[in-house]
């Protein structure tokens, strides 16, 4: 193999075209990204950079000398807009093609999007520039969706002096990812700051005031952050012959099709850890599927399974949160350290039989880090909570939602 390609310059793709040189790999090696700017750290978008705490120049990944060294067919700021499997070429918007004889897909995702015009979204480095700049005292700032992502950039907007109003189409934030009862405490955490969060209302649209809810109320603000999700970026594998369903769908070795693998956000891939198929974003979690579709495309013949125990963290006022695992579609939550009310404490996910997931917050990382080995080990609940020593079930959560 003389001829690799990777398409999506962030993360994932990056550690792809890295770990392809620290494997030995010496053939052409083209790294092609849609934005202009060299490979940069995402997760800071929404909490350092938003915040003025960190200037630009701190979320550039490697500095230019490291990328001169990969010896990189370096092309930024040019999509990818198809993709041709029986040819073996990427076509660019450029009108350039790109032949390949392996082909990594690291395309990421987009932010989905409200009717109207004039709101904000946060995935990219100018997106994140271009809503700083708006974040002065007094501003009235409307978000749109209480995840992850909306909860830490309202928590920045908050200490930088803006009204902030953080709108959610759930009765509690997060609840199907985390738990109810677990939503609720990082929900509390926007009430006790003045953050005016309002569940169970729905967006239909953006307007020159504000926002309109579903039952016409129109709430004003002077900027408008929407962070209601992403789609991942396949539009261009369109009629390539690739399935696509949520993500580029993929094997458990990352594999999509012959010499063609997906990492990072845009591939769904079959997890054998946890028996099904899942679609990650986040950061870490990025970079370790792309270390393993690259190695598996140089490897064929000793190719692994991709069965890791997914991690994220998020940073929401003085709330440093971490979890392990998958803990979606779980059937209960169980406080097994600290204390929900004083939002110190662990709490463990069960699905069927088994530890699927953990989560803390304001604990250090020791007293999470035992849950991560249960996890991969595949633990089992009645193993690890036997009738001596219970779960607390007067802290346990059995209202466990499907995402």
């Amino acid at each position: 193999m003389r001829r690799i390609l990777v398409v999506g310059a962030s993360a994932a793709g990056l550690a792809a075209a890295e770990t392809l040189r620290r494997e030995g790999y010496d053939g052409t090696l083209t790294l092609v990204g849609d934005e202009p700017h060299a490979p940069y750290d995402r997760p800071p978008l929404s909490k350092q950079l938003l915040s003025a705490e960190w200037d630009t120049d701190r979320l550039t990944l490697r500095t230019p000398a490291h990328l001169d060294g990969l010896d990189l067919d370096l092309r930024l700021g040019t999509a990818a807009t198809g993709l041709d499997l029986r040819r073996r070429e990427v076509r660019l918007a450029d009108g350039s093609k790109v032949p390949y004889e392996g082909l990594v897909i690291a395309t990421g995702v987009r932010p989905r999007r409200l009717p109207g015009e004039g709101a904000h979204v946060l995935r990219t480095l100018d997106d994140a520039l271009t809503l700083r700049e708006r974040l002065t005292p007094g501003t009235r700032l409307v978000v749109v969706g209480a995840g992850f992502l909306g909860a830490e950039a309202a928590a920045v907007a908050w200490r930088l002096g803006a009204k902030v109003t953080l709108l959610e189409p759930a009765p509690v934030p997060l609840a199907h990812a985390v738990g109810g009862e677990v939503g609720a405490v990082l929900s509390r955490a926007h009430l006790d700051h003045g953050v005016d969060l309002r569940t169970g209302v729905t967006v239909t649209e953006v307007t020159e005031d504000g926002v309109r809810l579903a039952d016409g109320e129109v709430i004003e603000a002077d900027e408008v952050l929407v962070a209601i999700g992403s789609l991942p970026n396949t539009e261009w594998l369109v009629d390539s012959g690739l399935a696509v369903g949520d993500g580029v769908l993929c094997d458990e070795y990352c594999e999509a099709a012959k010499n063609v693998y997906a990492a990072g956000d845009v591939a769904r891939w079959y997890n054998p850890l946890f028996g099904t198929s899942m679609r990650i974003e986040h950061r870490t979690h990025a970079v370790e599927q792309g270390m393993a579709a690259a190695r598996n495309l140089l490897n064929a013949e000793a190719r692994k399974p991709f069965a890791p125990v997914p991690y994220f963290w998020s940073d929401q006022y003085d709330m440093k949160v971490q979890a392990y695992g998958y803990p979606r579609g779980h059937d209960e939550v169980a406080v097994v350290d600290g204390d929900l009310a004083e939002r110190r404490f662990v709490a463990v996910y069960r699905t069927d039989d088994r530890v699927t997931g953990a989560l803390a917050v304001g604990m250090p990382p020791k007293a999470i880090r035992q849950w991560r080995q249960a996890i991969a080990s595949g633990a089992g609940w009645r193993e690890t909570f036997p009738p001596e020593r219970p779960a607390r079930p007067e802290e346990a959560d059995h209202g466990g939602t499907a995402a």
